[in-house]
């Protein structure tokens, strides 16, 4: 057999085959429960019929949406010590104290550990991992704000957090430049800018085996209104906890994958780390309010990935360094590895339901990469 033929076969029979190892075959799946979002609305429990409702999906299975192509089966989020549910809403904003000159500093603490996670139902991936996640926390800051990362490697290999945003050369993260060893500790120290929708990494080598381990996070740094008059309501919509911001729906989203037989190829695709998640468990949205997606690539082994909603489109601010959309009314973006950016976008105009959202990278889909909008008149 060819080897380009065997490498394909061997990745098209994971869903046909290995997922039906952990148990997973084509199958129902839990019905929607609700999302909490960041404005303090807790979630709640499945979806009842309503009369809005012009095509209601069937009580407990959502998987007929993608031809049943869904794993079977539930992840232990006990286990792993997170929920890609609650991982959409979950920011990190640290502690704060006063510096001297009136500026607020704002500290971090991460600390770098080996833990076995489930990728999908059965499934188990031996991770490299900042706080016992992946991705790593979601840190969130405001422009002109003085961070302070503490970090402390528990792990097995030398570790480092690399920031993309701007910070003197001893910060890099990089072997000579915050790059320690397993025990040891560093400080990053430097100030949050440009504001925008930026990411973590560990920068020890073999870069691309300590970033397919899972070693990486979300890192936003929200816009100070008074540093752009011009602009200031749209930057008040971002600053996280400002009245302005808690009229937007806010979710974090990082799309990754795992190759769980270390070929070079992954097998599961995912966004927050879990495949199929957002199918199984749909994410609740409030129709009449916008919608705002950090989105983040740190797919390794496939050069391109990318986001497409179903029925709907958005506008799209590349990194997130504009206050004025990079592109607007699109239904699709690509991204290459760190390339990230803000979706927005509102149903306010459509009727209530499951409205779907994946890559179109078919293959991507089909491997856990897929998940549903449950749209409703409102969030209780």
């Amino acid at each position: 057999m060819p080897t380009w033929f065997g490498e394909r076969l061997s990745r098209r029979l994971v869903l046909a085959g290995g997922i039906c190892t952990a148990g997973a075959t084509a199958a129902g799946v839990t019905a929607a429960v609700g999302q909490a979002s960041h404005d303090g609305h807790a979630a709640g429990a499945a979806r009842p019929p309503s009369s809005t409702d012009a095509y209601p999906a069937p009580a407990g299975d959502h998987s007929g949406a993608h031809g049943a192509m869904v794993t079977v089966g539930e992840v232990d989020s006990a286990r792993n010590g997170f929920d890609p549910a609650k991982m959409l809403t979950d920011w990190d904003v640290g502690t704060t104290s006063t510096l001297p000159d009136g500026r607020t500093l704002r500290t971090f603490e991460i600390v770098a550990e080996d833990k076995e996670i489930e990728i999908a139902p059965g499934v188990m991936f031996p991770a490299w991992t900042y706080n016992g996640r992946v991705p790593g926390p979601a840190l969130r800051a405001t422009e002109g704000e003085r961070l302070r990362i503490v970090f402390k490697n528990y792990g097995s290999h030398p570790h480092s957090m690399h920031f993309h945003g701007i910070h003197a050369a001893r910060m890099d993260g990089v072997p000579g430049a915050g790059l320690i060893n397993p025990g040891d500790e560093f400080i990053y120290e430097f100030d949050a800018k440009p504001f925008g929708c930026h990411l973590y990494h560990c920068h020890a080598l073999p870069l691309k085996r300590h970033i397919h381990k899972g070693m990486y996070g979300a890192f936003v740094i929200d816009p100070d209104p008074t540093r752009h008059p011009e602009q200031a309501d749209v930057a008040r919509s971002r600053l996280y906890g400002s009245p302005e911001n808690a009229g937007w729906q806010e979710f974090v989203m990082v799309m990754n994958a795992f190759d769980t037989n270390f070929d070079g190829e992954n097998e599961f695709y995912a966004v927050n780390t879990v495949a199929h998640t957002y199918m199984n468990t749909p994410i609740r949205i409030a129709r009449n309010k916008p919608v705002r997606i950090y989105l983040i690539n740190v797919v390794e082994f496939d050069p391109i990935n990318s986001f497409h909603l179903h029925a709907n489109f958005f506008d799209y601010f590349d990194q997130g360094t504009t206050l004025t959309p990079t592109l607007r009314t699109v239904d699709l973006i690509t991204q290459c590895q760190a390339q990230r950016g803000i979706i927005e976008f509102t149903f306010a105009e459509h009727e209530t339901g499951l409205y779907m959202f994946h890559p179109h990278q078919s293959e991507f889909t089909e491997l856990g990469w897929v998940g549903m909008f449950d749209v409703v008149e409102d969030v209780a």
